[in-house]
């Protein structure tokens, strides 16, 4: 009779844990969780690589770099329109915080006056430009994702975090070795947290 009794509450004592542990992942994420703040950052951060991507392809003519820069153009594209939707999905706007000036710089991003000389440096000179400031770019993406790997976030911010990181550490030796070849050094790692601690 008591296993009878006992049976269905242990049951459904079940049943409520296992909804407590997968509450968090069937609501959307609120405005200040690591999942949003990491998606709408890294967007930002994305959106800066893809226009340095095309502005080295319009002024190199190497097809090794050429090729290299349109995969990250496209893969960086993709990923900003599968956060977008995310974002879309979860209630949250496309637009809302982002980082500030200074913690994009700590993040490894380059300034417009950067970026603008890839498309007014010759065009040997604008390689070496694009090489230096994309691998100090993955640089302070690396450093983005670490934080994330080790928080409470959605599964699929998760799997998105480990392909950045997998990717553009790759990328980032390619190319440092791009750079030798041109008898150039990549820049000072990003002042970020963990941004020097990765094998590059």
């Amino acid at each position: 009779m008591l296993r009878r009794i006992l049976l269905p509450v242990l049951l459904l004592a079940g049943v409520l844990a296992a909804a407590l542990l997968l509450a968090p992942r069937l609501l959307p994420p609120g405005e200040q969780s690591p999942d949003v703040r990491f998606v709408r950052e890294m967007t930002q951060h994305h959106t800066q690589a893809v226009d340095m991507a095309i502005r080295i392809r319009e002024r190199s003519r190497d097809e090794d770099l050429r090729t290299i820069a349109l995969d990250m153009l496209l893969s960086q594209q993709e990923q900003i329109g599968q956060m977008r939707g995310w974002l879309t999905l979860w209630g949250r706007p496309w637009g809302g915080e982002g980082m500030s000036a200074e913690h994009a710089r700590m993040m490894g991003m380059a300034t417009p006056a950067e970026v603008a000389r890839i498309s007014t440096l010759p065009p040997r000179q604008s390689e070496v430009q694009f090489l230096q400031l994309m691998t100090r770019h993955h640089q302070g993406a690396l450093a983005m994702v670490t934080p994330v790997l080790g928080a409470r976030v959605r599964p699929e911010v998760r799997a998105l975090a480990t392909q950045i990181q997998n990717a553009q550490a790759a990328e980032i030796r390619l190319m440092t070795t791009l750079l030798k070849e041109r008898g150039a050094q990549p820049l000072p790692a990003p002042d970020a947290p963990g941004a020097g601690g990765h094998e590059h």
